[in-house]
């Protein structure tokens, strides 16, 4: 059974940090490209990051580029996505997403607000 479960999201004030973790099982985790998207209320789910199987390629929505950053640990089937410089324009439900197979985790609520 396929699982993409998040964690890490909270309140956090602007200009803080954190951090995303998600865990993968029920597929090689190692083999596929792994993506954050983020959801804010009223708005389309976006993409934010997406990152190769072996960690050689990155890619960014503008909005969020050299404030975020994506990595993974194909030992841990984690991808992470630590984020900094965070700004209420943040808000939104984090979900982690393996696009080839079109899976997706539960999601978790960042919160940017003073």
């Amino acid at each position: 059974q396929v699982q993409l479960v998040e964690s890490g999201g909270g309140l956090v004030q602007p200009g803080g940090s954190l951090r995303l973790s998600c865990v993968a099982s029920g597929f090689t985790f190692s083999s596929y490209h792994m993506s954050w998207y983020r959801q804010a209320p009223g708005k389309e789910r976006e993409l934010v990051a997406r990152i190769s199987p072996t960690c050689g390629t990155t890619i960014y929505a503008d909005s969020v580029k050299g404030r975020f950053t994506i990595s993974r640990d194909n030992s841990k089937n984690t991808v992470y996505l630590q984020m900094s410089k965070l700004s209420p324009e943040d808000t939104a439900v984090y979900y982690c997403n393996c696009p080839s197979l079109n899976y997706w985790g539960q999601g978790t609520q960042v919160t940017v607000s003073s």
